[in-house]
């Protein structure tokens, strides 16, 4: 079933368009992707894999120093009805990384929202991970 969402996922294709041959249906691979989201399980899975990742490179499982940036995006200009604008930005994002780049978070936003008020929310998730 993990292969299946991680080919979908990979690939960029429609849950529709999952090939028949080697995996199981789509409607029952999405119906896993669904219930891991909603519960966790596909975060976990990556977290845990990172904490290999870094275990294999002789670093300690929970990273010590982590980075955040923001970063502006142009967009359409009926987009900004829904997204505010700051300037002359039309979007904002914000996204938490580890070394190597590795995007531990990340989070899409109006430019009008405040970038401290918005790191908060990033980080947020990760108390108990760190």
């Amino acid at each position: 079933m993990a292969d299946a969402i991680f080919y979908v996922l990979r690939v960029g294709n429609q849950w529709r368009n999952l090939p028949e041959a080697g995996f199981a249906k789509w409607q029952l691979v999405y119906y896993y992707f669904r219930r891991w989201k909603a519960d966790g399980t596909l975060e976990r899975l990556n977290w845990r894999l990172k904490i290999k990742q870094r275990e294999r490179q002789g670093k300690p499982a929970s990273p010590s120093l982590m980075s955040i940036d923001g970063q502006t995006i142009k967009t359409a200009p009926f987009i900004q009805q829904q997204t505010g604008i700051d300037g002359n930005k039309k979007l904002n994002g914000r996204k938490l990384t580890r070394d190597h780049g590795c995007t531990r978070t990340s989070m899409g936003n109006g430019a009008h929202c405040f970038d401290g008020a918005m790191a908060r929310r990033v980080v947020a998730p990760l108390r108990g991970y760190l």
